[in-house]
């Protein structure tokens, strides 16, 4: 079995106060550190496809509208070794151009370089998938990447 592009490439993430947040073209994973030995019970994590709250022992640690629609029912979340919770949302719409600039409509943004590197890498996700006999994991991108690159689908193969 193949491992996936993003676990050979490497993440881009987008550091924030309470953590990270980073994106593949399906998926945006939301990393946040909290006090050691903090139990779920303590945690309230609601999640709609155009929203998202997050309480940690009784203490808003981000709440809003989310830069992206996702599909709420897909959406997970999990408390690991008692001091992270890790959020995975699945984006509604999962295509190379759609690369989100922040987490929340203007809250947790993506500065210009990280937000760059973010494109590259959805773009080169997308070559990937388009062409899984090559690996592109370690390629580097320039050109022509914004908005998920340029659409070859018009050439006759």
């Amino acid at each position: 079995m193949s491992v996936h592009f993003e676990e050979r490439s490497g993440v881009i993430p987008c550091k924030t106060a309470w953590g990270s947040w980073y994106q593949t073209m399906e998926e945006v994973f939301i990393e946040v550190n909290v006090p050691p030995g903090t139990s779920a019970k303590e945690i309230k994590c609601n999640i709609g496809s155009k929203q998202i709250e997050l309480r940690v022992k009784d203490q808003q640690i981000f709440k809003g509208k989310l830069f992206g629609s996702t599909v709420s029912d897909e959406a997970t979340w999990t408390l690991e070794d008692k001091k992270m919770i890790q959020i995975v949302l699945m984006k509604m719409n999962r295509e190379a151009g759609n690369c989100w600039q922040s987490l929340l409509e203007g809250e947790y943004a993506a500065d210009p370089w990280v937000q760059d590197q973010m494109q590259r890498k959805l773009t080169l996700e997308r070559f990937q998938r388009e062409n899984p006999g090559f690996d592109f994991s370690g390629a580097e991108i320039s050109g022509n990447f914004q908005g998920g690159g340029p659409d070859f689908s018009s050439l006759q193969k």
